[in-house]
């Protein structure tokens, strides 16, 4: 074929000698490519699949001589076969053969999977026929033909490993350089086979999302004037699932705004069925256990904690849940389970075609409906679940035999209702009970709590949980929190596998039976708030437990003598209890991590014993206010991390504390007997040598100078001096190079600020109405979080203006900031005024978004207004509802701010400011820095404060 000089003749001659058959089946192959690859056009109306095709190339890897198995993973709906039909139609011309085997999950199991192997050969091979009559010879069929060629195979909507044990059961079956890619919902399947990669689908954003279903409603990209907030509304409902988007905007296409509303307000009620049935058969394709756990899910448990009351009820949790996150029925973020909406939609509609009336399903969850199967007494055996997440609006009262016809209850949480004729029955196959409010004095007599894992009852009415001995192994916590009625506790005996009882603030409990006291496996009891306790057993034998709160127990004078095997007990709370020592038990507590003696304010001094808690990790004295010295041997606890003795008597720390290498934050607020220069520099001399000290709390110590030596703490992240006399800050404090948060707020003889380390994150100046110079600038390059409100004096001076300008971040780094922007506005008063202004805030954030805070001001108090305050706590939802431009508030707060409040400002300022830095350490809820919290509050001061809470 090479000669000059060839004529079809030669050609032919040629061919017949060299392989014949071959050539002209390569030839036809080549040509068939073409004619293929000219109809493989991508769609103009597949949105988003550009981007979705270019992260699958990426794991395909085609440059790469090996076999690949590729998955493409996802809930049903998602566009799986689509994306795999493009990149089908792309690359089919790179590979020698090519095959595509649509809905093998149905073809499997309508034609058998020896027809589908069949059709992978003859689509491969150009039509030559392959016979076998089994599925084994059909693999080997395929092995033996296929292992030398370079193969591009998809293998669509796969649901059982045998269908790829029969179709691409190894790699190989195939030659260097295929590629098999398998599209499931079961991303289990993909890891038993040994996949190279997973490419898991994604949703459709809020941009492609709008476009595909205005191609589909309009035939355009974007909505018809008037449809603009409709069509958000209705890509909201579908969450970014293409299947979802076309069906909405195929079934409203033509239609008018009126239509529209009725059709959208229709389908949140009844999903499309061809929605519902498409992801039906993941549901479908489930173990029985496993769809019990998915209706729950949907039902009851959506967005709940994966760990808390689904482990109640089912025995072989996290199987299960493995499985449904494999077939991407769920997700976990964390810890929490979420389901998609139009998933949970599909479980409840499953429970609800159970039947007619609520009363014969299996889960009844909506209010109206629990309210009709209490009320009415219609609730059946069917009946294993009833989840009432809020209350009813107005008080429901309940006959004592609501619950008499539900024999097979499992679940139940409801509050909001009363029985004004108490209860005469509960299941006894109940495994959880939440009972918010329960107006009965006590349990059914009846009732045997045989499978009961989880019983809580706060704000119960109830005077005894249940009379004589109630059997259950199953039982591992009871939470009576608030129930102001409660005097005294049941006999426990019958319940020795009891984990937790949370007993707090049951303010009329003075006597617990003896039993308790003999629990072996309680980890947690909590009596804090028991203000009528007076005194515990001289022995308790309690070998599991882990946590001890006696905090609040006012009247408690009587503590054991003896304590047993108690080898497990790390925390220990006697705060606000009226104990004179430590009691003689401690000592035995060999391996207490956390002891809180604060509030103890008869408590004036401390054993040597205490030394023999080598493991103790934090050490609480704050407002012992009689405590005046602490114990040399304190130097030996080797292991102390946080020492907080603020608001005591002590004017200095021991000198063996340090020798404590672990110790991390020391807490010294309010010790104003520190404020001899002795006992300070004493003391910065002591701690000088403690390199783990990253937290240092001196505030409101009512120092006058602060001494050179504060510089040689180099390992301090965090320093708090507010609330003292001194004029200035030493120049040492440039020597702080880790130094990330300085606090100096309500300093208010501070004049200056000496140069402070480059890397200072925050500087917090409020209060400081003195301070005249500063060495940061407003076009300075460096500028960390400032804080100069009612820093008038600079204000004035050094002409910064509006004090925004001066604010880089006013949030917590790490966290996404927010800039509020408040535009100018002159109010005039006239005859013609209104009775009140409304005034607008712009919240504008880093995704480009826009969300607004309004407020209405009265005008005749419009002369009084001195400020604004603005607090929100917000998560960006990219599926979102058009009234909330994308903006999931968690919390939110806006107020004015008048003449008035800041006379009371002034009054609570110093409490504000201790309350605030204490809950900065992780301590401290109530106004005064009482209790423990695990909220942040930046001591931004009384009106710049913003708390972050622990929600995402």
């Amino acid at each position: 074929m090479e000669s000059s000089n060839s004529t079809p003749t030669n050609i032919l001659s040629y061919l017949r000698c060299r392989y014949q058959s071959k050539v002209i089946e390569e030839i036809v192959r080549e040509i068939l490519g073409k004619l293929i690859s000219t109809s493989s056009i991508v769609p103009n109306d597949l949105v988003g699949i550009n981007s979705r095709m270019e992260k699958l190339v990426n794991l395909l890897d085609m440059g790469l001589k090996d076999t690949l198995l590729i998955g493409i993973w996802g809930m049903g709906g998602m566009g799986k076969t689509t994306l795999a039909a493009v990149v089908h139609g792309r690359f089919l011309n790179h590979f020698e053969g090519n095959s595509f085997l649509a809905n093998v999950r149905e073809q499997s199991r309508g034609p058998g999977l020896v027809s589908l192997q069949k059709k992978l050969l003859s689509d491969i091979l150009i039509g030559r026929s392959v016979d076998f009559s089994n599925v084994h010879w059909g693999s080997e069929e395929i092995r033996k033909r296929l292992s030398h060629k370079k193969v591009l195979i998809i293998l669509d909507d796969v649901d059982h490993p045998k269908q790829l044990e029969a179709l691409a059961g190894d790699k190989n079956w195939f030659g260097p350089g295929s590629r098999i890619i398998i599209t499931t919902r079961n991303q289990q399947l993909l890891i038993n086979l040994g996949v190279d990669n997973i490419y898991q689908i994604e949703e459709l954003n809020n941009n492609e999302a709008l476009k595909l279903f205005s191609r589909k409603a309009f035939k355009n990209d974007c909505p018809l004037e008037g449809y603009e907030e409709l069509s958000q509304e209705f890509i909201y409902y579908a969450k970014g699932v293409p299947l979802a988007l076309e069906v909405l905007g195929s079934s409203i296409l033509h239609r008018n705004v009126d239509l529209w509303k009725s059709t959208l307000a229709r389908i949140k009620q009844y999903p499309p069925r061809d929605i519902l049935e498409v992801l039906k058969i993941s549901f479908d394709g489930l173990e029985e256990s496993e769809k019990n756990i998915f209706l729950d899910i949907a039902c009851f448990f959506n967005r709940e904690y994966k760990t808390n009351i689904l482990q109640t009820l089912h025995d072989q949790l996290d199987g299960d849940i493995d499985v449904l996150l494999k077939k991407s029925l769920i997700t976990i973020s964390r810890g929490y389970l979420q389901m998609h909406d139009l998933l949970q939609k599909l479980g409840r509609e499953i429970v609800c075609r159970e039947s007619i009336e609520a009363g014969r399903r299996s889960r009844v969850w909506c209010i109206k409906d629990v309210l009709h199967v209490l009320k009415e007494n219609t609730g059946t055996d069917l009946v294993t679940g009833i989840f009432l997440d809020a209350p009813p609006k107005k008080k429901e009262h309940l006959n004592a035999k609501a619950f008499s016809n539900m024999k097979n209850l499992r679940l139940l949480k409801i509050s909001g209702v009363h029985l004004p004729q108490g209860l005469n029955y509960l299941s006894s196959k109940l495994r959880y009970i939440h009972w918010y409010g329960y107006t009965s004095k006590s349990l059914p007599t009846i009732f045997e709590p045989k499978e009961l894992v989880e019983l809580i009852m706060p704000c119960s009415l109830m005077k005894q949980l249940w009379k004589g001995i109630k059997s259950s192994n199953e039982l591992k916590f009871i939470d009576l929190s608030d129930s102001k009625n409660l005097i005294e506790t049941p006999d426990f005996s019958g319940v020795p596998n009891l984990e937790q009882l949370i007993l707090q603030h049951c303010t009329r409990l003075f006597r617990i039976h003896e039993s308790l006291w003999n629990l072996k496996r309680l980890i947690q009891l909590d009596l804090n708030g028991c203000k009528c306790l007076e005194s515990l057993p001289n022995k308790i034998n309690m070998e599991s437990l882990e946590v001890f709160i006696l905090s609040g127990c006012s009247r408690l004078k009587k503590f054991p003598k003896i304590v047993g095997n108690m080898s497990h007990l790390s925390k220990l709370d006697l705060s606000e209890t009226p104990i004179k020592h430590l009691p003689a038990f401690v000592k035995h507590l060999t391996v207490l991590t956390n002891l809180d003696l604060s509030k103890c304010r008869y408590l004036s001094s401390l054993p040597d014993a205490s030394c023999h808690l080598k493991y103790l990790k934090s050490l609480n004295l704050s407002y012992c206010s009689k405590l005046d010295k602490l114990p040399e041997s304190l130097g030996n606890i080797k292991g102390m991390e946080k020492l907080n003795v603020s608001h005591t008597a002590i004017r200095e720390l021991p000198s063996p504390i340090g020798l404590l290498e672990k110790l991390k934050v020391v807490i010294l607020r309010g010790c104003v007997g520190l404020s001899y220069s002795k006992s300070l520099n004493k003391l910065l001399h002591t701690l000088s040598g403690l390199c783990s000290l990253t937290k240092l709390d001196l505030s409101y110590c009512n120092l006058s100078a602060i001494p050179d030596v504060v510089g040689c703490l180099s390992s301090l992240k965090l320093l708090n001096l507010g609330g003292n006399n001194f004029v200035c800050l030493p120049d040492s404090i440039i020597q702080l190079t880790n130094l990330d948060e300085l606090f100096l707020f309500d300093c208010t003889d501070l004049q200056s600020l000496p140069w402070l380390p480059l890397n200072i994150g925050g500087i917090y100046l409020e209060g400081c109405i003195s301070l005249e110079t500063t060495p940061i600038r407003p076009d300075y390059d460096f500028q960390p979080i400032l804080n100069l409100v009612n820093c008038f004096k600079i204000m004035e001076d050094q002409g910064y203006g509006d004090m925004l300008s001066m604010i880089k971040d006013p949030c917590i780094p790490g966290r996404r900031t927010h800039s509020v922007d408040i535009p100018e506005w002159v109010i005039e008063q006239n005859e013609e005024a209104s009775a009140y202004t409304p005034l607008h805030v712009k919240l504008d954030d880093n995704w480009n978004q826009v969300g607004s805070v309004s407020l209405t001001m009265y005008s005749d108090e419009c002369n009084k207004i001195v400020g604004l305050f603005v607090w929100c706590a917000f998560r960006f939802n990219q599926h979102h509802p058009p009234d909330e431009r994308g903006l999931e508030v968690r919390n939110c707060a806006a107020w004015l701010v008048y003449e008035h409040d800041i006379e009371q400002a002034k009054q609570i300022q110093a409490e504000s400011q201790s309350r605030q830095f204490m809950n900065h350490d992780g301590e401290g809820a109530g106004p005064s820095g009482e209790g423990t919290s695990n909220d942040i509050d930046v001591p931004l001061g009384h009106y710049t404060q913003r708390r972050l809470d622990s929600t995402p």
